[in-house]
């Protein structure tokens, strides 16, 4: 038979890996639980943030979204043209590490300038910039050949990751 004194034992283990996980600093078993749930709540909203970018990448372009699909990462490009250039939009729900510098690194061989971005890298990456033309060269780029360049940037970035 178990006794108190054990049950009471695990529980409090049970608590402590509770509060480590959910980062607590509660010391009472009832303010573990409720740091806990507060968690769990986090954690839903931002699993429903994450699926509305999803589902707003995929319905708000259309045929506009790319998905491409690179060792388990699905990442979504679109390519919106406007007066001045593009507004380019990547969305992983997966955090890829060097994907930035490719994506920015396609730009400069295409001499788009980068008049605006927003990048975040952490749990997911999503990356919203309007690049514009170089003006010295002169020369428009169609949305097609930026989307081009964007999926070539990811397929250089997934060989690479591959390497590593």
């Amino acid at each position: 038979m178990v006794s108190k004194e054990q049950k009471r034992a695990a529980l409090h283990e049970k608590l402590q890996l509770l509060r480590s996980l959910t980062n607590s600093h509660a010391l009472n078993k009832t303010s573990i639980i409720i740091d806990a749930s507060k968690y769990i709540q986090e954690l839903k909203q931002k699993v429903e943030e994450l699926n509305q970018d999803l589902a707003n990448a995929q319905t708000s372009t259309g045929q506009n979204t790319l998905p491409m699909v690179f060792n388990s990462f699905h990442i979504y490009v679109t390519v919106e043209t406007t007066e001045k250039g593009f507004v380019i939009n990547v969305f992983s729900a997966k955090s890829c590490p060097g994907l930035f510098v490719s994506i920015l690194e396609s730009f400069e061989e295409m001499s788009l300038n980068v008049l605006e971005a927003r990048a975040t890298c952490t749990d997911t990456f999503r990356f919203h910039a309007v690049g514009g033309k170089n003006e010295e060269e002169g020369k428009n780029i169609d949305a097609r050949a930026v989307k081009q360049a964007m999926g070539q940037a990811i397929k250089n970035w997934s060989q690479n990751a591959d390497q590593k």
